[in-house]
Protein backbone atom coordinates (compact mmCIF):
# COMPACT_ATOMS: atom_id res chain seq x y z
CA UNK A 1 0.00 0.00 0.00
CA UNK A 2 1.46 3.40 -0.99
CA UNK A 3 1.65 6.33 1.41
CA UNK A 4 -1.12 8.11 -0.50
CA UNK A 5 -3.36 5.05 -0.40
CA UNK A 6 -2.58 4.61 3.29
CA UNK A 7 -3.57 8.23 4.02
CA UNK A 8 -6.83 7.79 2.13
CA UNK A 9 -7.78 4.61 3.96
CA UNK A 10 -6.80 6.11 7.31
CA UNK A 11 -9.12 9.03 6.56
CA UNK A 12 -11.95 6.58 5.91
CA UNK A 13 -11.26 4.81 9.20
CA UNK A 14 -11.31 8.13 11.07
CA UNK A 15 -14.64 8.96 9.46
CA UNK A 16 -15.94 5.53 10.39
CA UNK A 17 -15.03 6.15 14.05
CA UNK A 18 -16.97 9.42 14.04
CA UNK A 19 -19.90 7.64 12.42
CA UNK A 20 -19.90 4.91 15.08
CA UNK A 21 -19.66 7.47 17.87
CA UNK A 22 -22.52 9.53 16.45
CA UNK A 23 -24.95 6.70 15.74
CA UNK A 24 -23.95 3.71 17.88
CA UNK A 25 -22.38 5.04 21.07
CA UNK A 26 -24.13 3.64 24.20
CA UNK A 27 -24.22 7.19 25.56
CA UNK A 28 -25.88 8.56 22.43
CA UNK A 29 -29.65 8.76 22.07
CA UNK A 30 -29.50 8.83 18.26
CA UNK A 31 -31.44 5.70 17.32
CA UNK A 32 -31.69 6.21 13.55
CA UNK A 33 -29.83 3.06 12.57
CA UNK A 34 -31.07 0.99 15.50
CA UNK A 35 -34.66 1.82 14.60
CA UNK A 36 -34.01 1.03 10.93
CA UNK A 37 -32.47 -2.29 11.92
CA UNK A 38 -35.50 -3.16 14.02
CA UNK A 39 -38.27 -1.97 11.67
CA UNK A 40 -36.61 -2.35 8.27
CA UNK A 41 -36.42 0.23 5.52
CA UNK A 42 -39.50 1.96 4.13
CA UNK A 43 -38.34 4.75 1.81
CA UNK A 44 -41.01 6.54 -0.21
CA UNK A 45 -38.61 7.61 -2.95
CA UNK A 46 -36.26 5.80 -5.28
CA UNK A 47 -33.44 7.76 -6.92
CA UNK A 48 -31.63 6.58 -10.02
CA UNK A 49 -28.52 8.69 -10.30
CA UNK A 50 -25.03 8.68 -11.74
CA UNK A 51 -22.00 6.90 -10.33
CA UNK A 52 -20.20 10.27 -10.46
CA UNK A 53 -18.53 10.90 -7.10
CA UNK A 54 -19.76 14.51 -7.06
CA UNK A 55 -23.44 13.56 -6.87
CA UNK A 56 -24.95 12.89 -3.44
CA UNK A 57 -28.76 13.19 -3.43
CA UNK A 58 -29.12 12.57 0.30
CA UNK A 59 -26.79 15.48 1.08
CA UNK A 60 -28.40 17.77 -1.51
CA UNK A 61 -31.90 17.16 -0.20
CA UNK A 62 -31.16 16.92 3.52
CA UNK A 63 -32.29 13.30 3.81
CA UNK A 64 -31.65 10.97 6.71
CA UNK A 65 -30.61 7.31 6.44
CA UNK A 66 -33.55 5.21 5.30
CA UNK A 67 -35.33 7.97 3.37
CA UNK A 68 -33.94 7.30 -0.13
CA UNK A 69 -33.51 4.05 -2.05
CA UNK A 70 -30.59 5.00 -4.30
CA UNK A 71 -29.32 3.17 -7.39
CA UNK A 72 -26.24 4.38 -9.23
CA UNK A 73 -24.99 3.58 -12.70
CA UNK A 74 -23.07 5.28 -15.50
CA UNK A 75 -25.06 8.33 -16.72
CA UNK A 76 -28.11 7.49 -14.55
CA UNK A 77 -29.76 5.48 -17.32
CA UNK A 78 -32.81 3.23 -17.17
CA UNK A 79 -32.76 0.38 -19.68
CA UNK A 80 -36.01 -0.77 -21.28
CA UNK A 81 -37.86 -3.73 -19.81
CA UNK A 82 -36.50 -7.08 -20.97
CA UNK A 83 -37.86 -10.43 -19.83
CA UNK A 84 -34.85 -12.67 -20.28
CA UNK A 85 -32.45 -14.51 -18.01
CA UNK A 86 -29.55 -12.07 -18.33
CA UNK A 87 -28.25 -9.97 -15.47
CA UNK A 88 -30.16 -6.68 -15.08
CA UNK A 89 -28.92 -4.73 -12.07
CA UNK A 90 -30.92 -1.52 -12.47
CA UNK A 91 -34.06 -3.43 -13.45
CA UNK A 92 -33.72 -5.68 -10.38
CA UNK A 93 -33.46 -2.58 -8.18
CA UNK A 94 -36.57 -1.15 -9.83
CA UNK A 95 -38.47 -4.36 -9.16
CA UNK A 96 -37.48 -4.36 -5.50
CA UNK A 97 -38.29 -0.68 -5.00
CA UNK A 98 -41.65 -0.73 -6.78
CA UNK A 99 -43.02 -4.17 -5.88
CA UNK A 100 -41.52 -4.74 -2.43
CA UNK A 101 -40.80 -1.31 -0.96
CA UNK A 102 -43.81 0.28 -2.68
CA UNK A 103 -42.05 3.57 -3.33
CA UNK A 104 -44.30 6.43 -4.37
CA UNK A 105 -41.74 8.39 -6.42
CA UNK A 106 -38.93 7.53 -8.80
CA UNK A 107 -36.52 10.38 -9.50
CA UNK A 108 -34.04 10.00 -12.33
CA UNK A 109 -31.32 12.47 -11.33
CA UNK A 110 -28.88 13.57 -14.02
CA UNK A 111 -26.20 16.22 -13.86
CA UNK A 112 -23.97 18.51 -15.88
CA UNK A 113 -20.48 17.39 -16.95
CA UNK A 114 -21.66 13.78 -17.15
CA UNK A 115 -18.74 11.60 -18.20
CA UNK A 116 -20.97 8.93 -19.71
CA UNK A 117 -22.80 11.41 -21.93
CA UNK A 118 -19.51 13.05 -22.87
CA UNK A 119 -18.01 9.69 -23.81
CA UNK A 120 -21.04 8.77 -25.91
CA UNK A 121 -21.19 12.12 -27.65
CA UNK A 122 -17.50 12.25 -28.47
CA UNK A 123 -17.02 8.47 -28.86
CA UNK A 124 -14.27 8.72 -26.24
CA UNK A 125 -14.66 5.10 -25.20
CA UNK A 126 -13.51 3.71 -28.54
CA UNK A 127 -10.20 1.94 -28.29
CA UNK A 128 -10.10 1.91 -24.50
CA UNK A 129 -10.37 -1.88 -24.48
CA UNK A 130 -8.93 -4.49 -26.77
CA UNK A 131 -12.33 -6.09 -27.35
CA UNK A 132 -14.48 -4.95 -30.23
CA UNK A 133 -16.92 -3.19 -27.89
CA UNK A 134 -16.52 -1.65 -24.46
CA UNK A 135 -18.93 -1.98 -21.56
CA UNK A 136 -19.45 1.79 -21.62
CA UNK A 137 -20.32 2.01 -25.32
CA UNK A 138 -22.80 -0.85 -25.03
CA UNK A 139 -24.45 0.67 -21.95
CA UNK A 140 -24.61 4.17 -23.44
CA UNK A 141 -26.54 2.91 -26.45
CA UNK A 142 -29.58 3.28 -24.19
CA UNK A 143 -29.20 7.05 -24.67
CA UNK A 144 -28.10 6.98 -28.32
CA UNK A 145 -31.42 8.48 -29.46
CA UNK A 146 -30.64 11.62 -27.44
CA UNK A 147 -27.35 12.08 -29.25
CA UNK A 148 -28.95 11.58 -32.66
CA UNK A 149 -31.68 14.13 -31.89
CA UNK A 150 -29.16 16.73 -30.76
CA UNK A 151 -27.04 16.22 -33.87
CA UNK A 152 -30.12 16.41 -36.10
CA UNK A 153 -31.84 19.47 -34.61
CA UNK A 154 -29.08 21.39 -32.79
CA UNK A 155 -26.08 20.94 -35.06
CA UNK A 156 -25.14 24.64 -34.90
CA UNK A 157 -25.05 24.84 -31.11
CA UNK A 158 -21.66 24.95 -29.33
CA UNK A 159 -20.48 21.68 -27.81
CA UNK A 160 -21.32 22.55 -24.17
CA UNK A 161 -24.93 23.27 -25.17
CA UNK A 162 -25.11 20.03 -27.17
CA UNK A 163 -23.93 18.06 -24.15
CA UNK A 164 -26.48 19.82 -21.92
CA UNK A 165 -29.27 19.01 -24.36
CA UNK A 166 -28.07 15.42 -24.57
CA UNK A 167 -28.12 15.11 -20.79
CA UNK A 168 -31.66 16.48 -20.67
CA UNK A 169 -32.96 14.27 -23.49
CA UNK A 170 -31.36 11.15 -22.04
CA UNK A 171 -33.37 11.71 -18.84
CA UNK A 172 -36.57 11.67 -20.89
CA UNK A 173 -35.49 8.44 -22.56
CA UNK A 174 -35.14 6.93 -19.09
CA UNK A 175 -38.63 8.13 -18.19
CA UNK A 176 -40.00 6.47 -21.33
CA UNK A 177 -38.09 3.28 -20.52
CA UNK A 178 -39.54 3.22 -17.00
CA UNK A 179 -42.99 3.00 -18.55
CA UNK A 180 -42.01 -0.16 -20.44
CA UNK A 181 -41.98 -2.03 -17.10
CA UNK A 182 -45.56 -3.34 -16.78
CA UNK A 183 -45.73 -3.01 -13.00
CA UNK A 184 -44.41 0.56 -13.15
CA UNK A 185 -46.87 1.51 -15.89
CA UNK A 186 -49.73 0.01 -13.91
CA UNK A 187 -48.89 1.94 -10.75
CA UNK A 188 -48.38 5.21 -12.64
CA UNK A 189 -51.76 4.84 -14.31
CA UNK A 190 -53.37 4.21 -10.90
CA UNK A 191 -51.65 7.32 -9.47
CA UNK A 192 -49.74 5.16 -7.00
CA UNK A 193 -46.36 6.11 -8.45
CA UNK A 194 -44.96 9.35 -9.90
CA UNK A 195 -41.94 9.60 -12.19
CA UNK A 196 -39.57 12.58 -12.21
CA UNK A 197 -36.63 13.73 -14.34
CA UNK A 198 -34.27 16.14 -12.56
CA UNK A 199 -30.93 17.60 -13.68
CA UNK A 200 -28.35 19.08 -11.31
CA UNK A 201 -26.01 21.83 -12.54
CA UNK A 202 -22.70 21.24 -10.79
CA UNK A 203 -21.49 24.81 -11.39
CA UNK A 204 -24.62 26.75 -10.49
CA UNK A 205 -25.87 24.36 -7.81
CA UNK A 206 -29.35 24.42 -9.36
CA UNK A 207 -31.67 21.47 -9.89
CA UNK A 208 -34.13 21.70 -12.75
CA UNK A 209 -37.13 19.39 -13.09
CA UNK A 210 -38.79 18.41 -16.35
CA UNK A 211 -42.33 19.73 -16.63
CA UNK A 212 -44.30 17.61 -19.13
CA UNK A 213 -47.05 20.21 -19.45
CA UNK A 214 -44.55 22.86 -20.57
CA UNK A 215 -42.20 20.34 -22.21
CA UNK A 216 -39.16 21.96 -20.66
CA UNK A 217 -36.96 21.95 -17.56
CA UNK A 218 -37.75 24.52 -14.88
CA UNK A 219 -35.99 25.39 -11.61
CA UNK A 220 -37.04 23.03 -8.84
CA UNK A 221 -37.67 25.92 -6.45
Amino acid sequence: MTNQQSKEIKRFITGYRHFRKHYFSPNNNNRVYRDLAETGQAPKTMVITCSDSRINPAEMWGCKPGELFVVRNVANLVPPYESDEKNHGTSAALEFAVLHLNVEHIIVLGHSQCGGIDAMFKDLNRGHRTEERSFISTWMEIAKKAKLEVLAYHADEPLPEKLKLCEEKSLLISLDNLMTFPWIKSKVEKNLLTLHAWRFDLVKGIIQAYDPTLDKYIDLE
